[in-house]
């Protein structure tokens, strides 16, 4: 964090630490997560390697990486989806923090519902992290804001929202039922997707258990919308680590 600083390099603090600042959760995690906006990733990069650590752009689309013996950093500026990009409002609507003697800003609960909202992978689902924020935080969170950041992607806040009262039946009251009666309006006004192409939103959620729908089945992968920071190539890197992580 002072490298960076000392670089000028603006960041912000998420990941595990920041579920423990919002939720009180706390639990150990192999790396520490510092998100950046994407023109300012060769920058840091270059700011950590000055002060030893050896870095990585390990998936262009969305992440970099940077070691020093047991250290390891997580530079992130996107979701591993392609969604999600980080900008200038992350840090307008950052809070202010201390760690470790200095000064630093953290990403909003309302962004990292929106990062982690995705996370749905066979061995990872970051539905708790949202539902413990959820706990702590909805009766101050930026409805309006939260709703603008998911977008055309609105079901899966509905679902997150949904688990949350399942979860905790004492606590529905703290989702604003203005909130929940607008996301159900929008349920029953959908029609049928009878005609449509059919498409694969499931590669956002899992970048695996959906690989079978556009390779073999027939389905677009919603990947490559327009509205995705991923093509062809990103697609294939991050489907090849697949099988490299698993080792």
């Amino acid at each position: 964090m002072a490298a960076l600083q000392d670089a000028n390099v603006p960041f912000l603090i998420g990941g595990a630490y920041v579920v423990e600042v919002y939720a009180g959760v706390s639990r150990r995690s192999k790396d520490f997560d510092l998100y950046v906006c994407p023109y300012h990733v060769d920058a840091a990069i270059d700011a950590l390697a000055r002060s030893g650590y050896k870095t990585e752009k390990t998936f262009p689309h969305w992440l970099a990486k940077a070691g020093r013996g047991r250290e390891y950093i997580d530079l992130i500026f996107r979701a591993g989806n392609g969604l999600c990009e980080v900008d200038d409002s992350w840090f307008e609507r950052a809070q202010d923090g201390e760690l470790l003697g200095l000064k630093v800003k953290l990403c909003a609960p309302e962004e990292m519902i929106w990062m982690k909202a995705y996370i749905m992978e066979r061995e990872r689902f970051d539905g708790a992290d949202i539902a413990h924020i959820l706990r702590s935080c909805a009766e101050k969170l930026d409805w309006p804001h939260l709703l603008r950041r998911f977008g055309p992607d609105w079901r899966v806040l509905l679902t997150h929202l949904a688990l949350f009262g399942y979860i905790y039946p004492s606590e529905r009251g703290k989702i604003p039922t203005a909130v929940m009666s607008d996301l159900v309006a929008r349920l029953r006004k959908e029609v049928p997707a009878a005609g449509r192409k059919r498409l694969c939103r499931g590669t956002l959620l899992s970048r695996k258990q959906y690989l079978v729908d556009v390779e073999e089945w027939g389905f677009r992968d919603a990947r490559l919308e327009r509205r995705v920071h991923m093509d062809a190539k990103d697609i294939a890197h991050w489907t090849k680590a697949i099988a490299k992580e698993a080792k």
